[in-house]
């Protein structure tokens, strides 16, 4: 198999710095280029970096001389460099979403971090193991923006890798309506507790825009390709409550959920343990061996497991039990930086490229 070329855009933030990481020696991709804002064009990564350079993941030493590229002055010559891009880049909607669409119309293949492109009705929003097929609608949205073998892809938000695959085995007893709360960890805002020190000891009952994305974007994760668009679920009905704790890395959601057939707490365990998808089947390198790990344990899952390399890529459930108001409530928990954000657009890349879509 050829190895692709990549480029990481907004290779200085947090969410950046751990795609740069999980490059090292990766069995599919070469890491070539790195960009970020004008303030770090000519440097070298690691002067770009300064004090952050070991901020929360290590960065390997031989991307440290790389030379630092204008994520939006040197589109021209990034696309010339790479086959596709990662992009992390932290700033407003309208300027990622236009930098994504430039990226795209220069015929480079977009893996987007952010959030900006989510609800363009062509674009996949992508869980590997829950909606693969979803990137059959790359087709329709190169028609569109009139290029041969560019387009953007995007993983959701970081909160939904922590309950949604636990929902996903289970659809077909036809769940009715699902109570979430989740409980993210600092660097899921970019954060660290050096950096924001009021966060140590609190807790935030507020993350703006969280809970609307909590509750809508499951629906275009379940819903289906249709001519030239994906087309959103009815349901379940989701309703949500997001906070933010003083935890470094991990979140964790507390779910309740009600069905219109009723499965035995056994049949959802076994279906738990059963589900692999196409990131298995595959073999592919960021796929773990058993996606939805669930503990008897009535104290585990515990935040510090989601950090365990067996454990990062993978879903922990854990307190499955009956509920008086819902059908049954169980508590799941995923690695934010990894499952969440950096390894899940890694894993998502390495099923594009067995689809083909990078392919020239």
């Amino acid at each position: 198999m050829r190895k692709y070329r990549v480029g990481v855009i907004g290779a200085t933030g947090m969410v950046g710095r751990h795609f740069v990481a999980l490059l090292k020696d990766h069995p599919f991709f070469e890491l070539t280029v790195v960009a970020a804002s004008s303030n770090s064009t000519s440097k070298t990564y690691e002067e770009a970096l300064g004090s952050r350079i070991n901020e929360g993941v290590k960065i390997p030493n031989e991307f440290l001389d790389l030379t630092v590229f204008d994520a939006q002055k040197d589109v021209k010559k990034i696309v010339s460099l790479v086959d596709f891009v990662f992009c992390a880049i932290d700033a407003d909607k309208d300027k990622v979403r236009f930098l994504e669409e430039l990226y795209a119309k220069n015929e480079c293949c977009v893996i987007s971090n952010n959030s900006a492109s989510r609800w363009i009705p062509d674009v996949p929003m992508i869980i590997p193991e829950v909606n693969p097929e979803h990137s059959e609608i790359i087709h329709a949205q190169r028609k569109r923006l009139d290029v041969k073998r560019g387009f953007i892809a995007v993983k959701p938000n970081c909160s939904l890798q922590c309950y949604v695959p636990a929902l996903h085995p289970l659809r077909d007893f036809k769940i009715t309506k699902v109570l979430v709360c989740t409980y993210q960890s600092i660097s899921g805002a970019g954060k660290t507790f050096a950096s924001w020190p009021e966060m140590t000891d609190n807790v935030i009952p507020y993350i703006p825009q969280e809970e609307e994305k909590t509750e809508a974007e499951p629906l275009k994760i379940w819903g289906r390709v249709k001519g030239d668009r994906l087309v959103n679920a009815a349901g379940p009905s989701i309703t949500s409550q997001c906070f933010r704790i003083p935890v470094s890395v991990g979140h964790t959601s507390a779910v309740f959920v009600s069905f219109e057939n009723k499965p035995s707490l056994e049949e959802i365990k076994k279906r738990w343990k059963l589900f692999k998808g196409k990131p298995w089947e595959l073999n592919l390198p960021s796929a773990p061996k058993q996606f939805i790990e669930y503990f008897d344990d009535p104290f585990l899952p515990q935040i510090k497991k989601v950090r365990e390399d067996k454990y990062s890529m993978a879903v922990l459930a854990g307190r499955l039990r009956e509920d008086k108001q819902y059908d049954y409530k169980f508590v799941c928990m995923s690695h934010n930086a990894l499952r969440g954000a950096a390894g899940g657009g890694i894993l998502m890349a390495e099923l594009l490229s067995k689809q083909g879509f990078f392919d020239d």
